[in-house]
């Protein structure tokens, strides 16, 4: 595959690296020592100069505030933010959000839209993604066990999710669960988007990673959803999509990953080459 880009994008790749290294390395520190929530406030204030210089949401439309950029380059971008771990956040183009943005952009109704989007894409609440759970294969989302179901006009969602990015902070939950079980197995599940004030939702613990709960965004939070009612015009797109929609928000999530990842190994090469 060809990653040269024509120069006019180059130069937008570059002025994104050298704000990491100016601006955000130099925080590292303080992150490490403090963790994430004690940084917010000197965060908020970088994301503001973010969006003054015109780098905001490399990979959002330009009708939502973005920059609209291809994937290939917000690959690139992906990778030079990844040297860092605040980056992404900064840029307004993190996990989960970036991939729930992407999934209400496609099909999202307008007051969806309206609603969940816009607040999203300008940074202004975060959201998370509730599919893996905890008596159950993460790697295999046909095997869900949350369910929901239509009561009226409402949907009533019921069961259990955990290492949900996130979930510590975030305004609402893209939930994956059960509508249809008497479907084939792709077809049985739905998403529901799901404030997170809702009577019935409870973020339960974060849960440990290698001992580490972590606070807000640097978190995986363990849910329950216990007779959680929402109103049916928080289903996205139709009943029985889910899987299908959880399926096209997962690949270029994992491409973002992946590019992520290999500005990780960079950062962590120079750093032992250097000592």
């Amino acid at each position: 595959m060809d990653f040269n880009l024509e120069p006019a994008k180059q130069v937008i790749v570059n002025r994104f690296r050298e704000y990491v290294d100016r601006e955000l390395i130099p925080l590292e520190r303080a992150f490490l020592e403090s963790g994430f929530a004690a940084l917010l406030p000197a965060l908020r204030e970088k994301r503001a100069d973010v969006k003054r210089q015109g780098l905001w949401g490399p990979i959002y439309p330009h009708e939502h505030g973005g920059l609209g950029l291809d994937l290939l380059t917000h690959g690139l971008i992906s990778e030079a933010l990844g040297r860092c771990p605040l980056a992404h956040y900064v840029f307004g183009c993190n996990a989960p959000d970036a991939g729930n943005v992407e999934l209400l952009h496609d099909s999202g109704t307008p007051a969806q839209k309206k609603r969940w989007l816009e607040p999203l894409v300008a940074g202004e609440v975060r959201s998370c993604f509730g599919m893996t759970e905890p008596d159950n294969s993460g790697a295999n989302p046909v095997m869900l066990t949350t369910r929901a179901e239509l009561d009226g006009d409402s949907w009533v969602l019921n069961g259990r999710k955990w290492f949900t990015t996130g979930a510590d902070g975030a305004a609402f939950c893209i939930v994956m669960a059960v509508s249809e079980p008497d479907a084939p197995p792709h077809g049985r599940a739905s998403l529901f988007i799901v404030p997170t004030e809702t009577p019935g939702y409870r973020l339960l613990r974060n849960t440990p990673v290698m001992g580490h709960s972590g606070g807000d965004l640097f978190s995986h939070g363990e849910i329950a959803l216990e007779d959680c009612r929402i109103p049916g015009n928080q289903l996205i797109g139709t009943r029985g999509e889910g899987f299908r929609l959880a399926q096209a928000r997962l690949g270029p999530g994992r491409i973002h990953h992946c590019m992520r990842w290999l500005g990780i190994c960079d950062r962590a090469l120079a750093l032992m080459i250097e000592r």
